[in-house]
């Protein structure tokens, strides 16, 4: 069975890091991409990074390029997201997301909250 379990969320103030981590178990991920999305409250749930298998190639939605690392361990099934430069409006609950041959899964989530 495939579980995603996110950790490292938090409160921290503006202009704060983060870093939260995604362990993944159930089964081999080192060949599939992964991702970090986040939903604030009363809105829809949008795409933040995503990773490619080698590590070699990563994406950012515009807002975070240049402050979030995404980074992945295929040795211990984990993949981070390293968040520098937190802004109020970052306020969210943070998803691991993985797409498997025969699923599209979640974790959790891990609440972060930026305060001003």
């Amino acid at each position: 069975q495939v579980q995603l379990v996110e950790s490292g969320g938090g409160l921290v103030q503006a202009g704060g890091s983060l870093r939260l981590s995604c362990a993944a178990s159930g089964r081999t991920f080192r060949n599939y991409a992964m991702g970090w999305f986040r939903q604030a409250p009363g809105k829809e749930r949008e795409f933040v990074a995503r990773i490619m298998w080698s590590g070699c190639s990563t994406y950012y939605t515009d807002s975070v390029k240049g402050r979030f690392t995404i980074s992945r361990d295929n040795a211990k099934n984990t993949v981070y997201l390293q968040m520098n430069s937190l802004k109020p409006e970052e306020t969210a609950v943070y998803y691991c997301n993985v797409n498997l041959p025969e699923a599209d899964y979640w974790g959790q989530g891990t609440q972060v909250t930026v305060s001003s």
